[in-house]
C-alpha cells in the first residue's frame, strides 16, 4: 500500500462501524497539535523563567511551581487531547483488549458522550475569556489584566502560544455530538 493510497482512502475503512465525517477526523488528529504550543509555553515557568511576563505583586505568583507540577500538567493536557482522538476512531467503540474489565467490550455512546460534552463545557469554561467587570477579563491562566509583558514581542509570542486553547472545550463538544450522531441509529419519523 502507498503513502498516497492511505493518505487518499476514505476515512476509518474498517475501523468504525459508521463513516466518520472526514472535518471531525482532522480535528481530532489536530488538537494534539492544536494545544502543543500551549504545553510548551508553560514548561519554561517550571524553571522559574516568567517568559517576559512582569507582575504587578513583584514577583512571579505562584513561584511555588515545580517542574513536576508543570511539565506534568503539559504531559497531561496531551493525554486528555489524544483520548479525544477515541470519538473518530475504532478504540472509541471497542475498548481496547488490554484495559482491564472492560477490555474487548463495546463502548456505550453516552459513556464517551457525557464524559467528552462535561469536560468540553468545563474547558471552555475555563480557557474563554469572559467578562468580571471593573472593564477586566478573567482569561486563561487567570485576570489577563494582572499580567503585563516586558515587551510587545513577548506578549504576542505569550498570545500565539496560549490562545488556541480556547478551541479546546468547543472542539472536543463538536467531536462528542459527532460521535454520539454516528453511534446511534437513527429512528424514522413519526
Amino acid at each position: 500500500m502507498t503513502l498516497k493510497m492511505i493518505l487518499h482512502r476514505p476515512p476509518s475503512v474498517g475501523d468504525t462501524e459508521r463513516p466518520v465525517p472526514r472535518w471531525a477526523l482532522r480535528l481530532a488528529y489536530a488538537l494534539p497539535l492544536l494545544l502543543l504550543p500551549s504545553c510548551l509555553w508553560r514548561l519554561p515557568f517550571a524553571l522559574h523563567f516568567e517568559m517576559g511576563q512582569v507582575h504587578e505583586g513583584g514577583g512571579m505568583p505562584g513561584y511555588w511551581l515545580s517542574i513536576p507540577y508543570v511539565v506534568g500538567l503539559s504531559v497531561l493536557s496531551e493525554l486528555i487531547a489524544i483520548l479525544t482522538i477515541g470519538l473518530v476512531r475504532g478504540w472509541g467503540e471497542v475498548a481496547p483488549a488490554w484495559i482491564p474489565v472492560i477490555g474487548g467490550r463495546r463502548v456505550r455512546p453516552m459513556a464517551a458522550v457525557v464524559p467528552a460534552v462535561l469536560g468540553g463545557l468545563i474547558l471552555t469554561f475555563l480557557f474563554t475569556s469572559v467578562p468580571i467587570g471593573d472593564g477586566r477579563r478573567l482569561a486563561p491562566y487567570g485576570i489577563a489584566d494582572s499580567i503585563g509583558y516586558s515587551n510587545d514581542a513577548w506578549q504576542a509570542l505569550a498570545a500565539v502560544c496560549v490562545t488556541p486553547i480556547a478551541a479546546w472545550g468547543p472542539i472536543t463538544i463538536a467531536l462528542a455530538i459527532a460521535y454520539y450522531r454516528r453511534r446511534t441509529p437513527a429512528r424514522p419519523p413519526v
